[in-house]
């Protein structure tokens, strides 16, 4: 299908990245990202994911706003106080682009969840927005299983991280960590705290590795973890080596 004239107006800077391009736009329009978390990391990543043109977004999050998430979670508005945070992240996502599609998951993302919703659509691309190890850890596990690529994003105070697994490519989470740190390797941004920008970023990495992968051109964070500390404006890209008893994807390699 060739684009309509609305739609190469709307996406004519994206058009005229020669990465991208009409096909790539058509590539993009296509595609479907299921982001789990709708707070710091994934309101910067489901806006631009929308304002990209990405056809379909689904949002996992059993939360409602509350007033402590407007310092980062950028999506959210005073008047979606107390609404359940996928609600108010699909309004603000029909404003930005009314032609994205919306598939909403009220619920917790636990063991069951994660992969019933990863197999209700064929998903191209997962984002892992949430803020809690245990949580993320799951979500790796399950796409492993389902062979889904995935974005890890994760903060703290001033710094983050973040990381991609494609299936038989590279690396997944529990090569890099083994298993979920010790609280005391994994403090909490509700404890700790976190600069919003810091979220900003990060969210902004995991949509553009989205984008990436969907257009299939650049070089994908398959493994490398890259990390920042916005404190001193460092960023480093360090190389994870795949470990082959890696209970999660060791046997799984193509």
């Amino acid at each position: 299908m060739e684009l309509t004239m609305s739609q190469r107006a709307r996406y004519a800077r994206n058009i005229a990245v020669s990465e991208i391009g009409e096909e790539g736009q058509q590539k993009l329009l296509k595609s479907s990202v299921l982001i789990f978390g709708a707070g710091g990391l994934g309101s910067p990543a489901a806006l631009y994911l929308a304002a990209a043109g990405v056809g379909t977004i689904g949002i996992v999050d059993s939360d409602s706003v509350d007033l402590s998430n407007l310092q980062r979670q950028i999506i959210h508005r005073m008047s979606s106080l107390s609404r359940p945070k996928t609600r108010s992240a699909a309004e603000a996502l029909s404003a930005l682009n009314p032609f994205v599609r919306t598939v909403l998951y009220q619920k917790r993302a636990d063991g069951d969840s994660i992969t019933d919703i990863l197999r209700d659509r064929p998903w191209d691309f997962i984002l892992d927005c949430t803020d809690n190890y245990p949580t993320k850890f799951l979500i790796n596990d399950a796409c492993v299983r389902e062979k889904k690529p995935f974005c890890h994003a994760g903060f703290l105070r001033f710094a983050g991280q973040a990381m991609t697994y494609v299936p038989g490519k590279g690396p997944c989470l529990r090569c890099l960590f083994g298993g979920v740190p010790p609280e005391e390797r994994s403090p909490s941004p509700a404890k700790f705290g976190v600069v919003g920008a810091v979220c900003g970023i990060f969210g902004s990495i995991e949509a553009a590795e989205a984008i990436k992968y969907i257009i299939g051109k650049g070089e994908l964070l398959t493994g490398k973890l890259l990390t920042a500390d916005a404190l001193t404006m460092t960023f480093r890209k360090i190389a994870i080596p795949r470990d082959p008893d890696c209970p999660a994807c060791g046997g799984r390699q193509e």
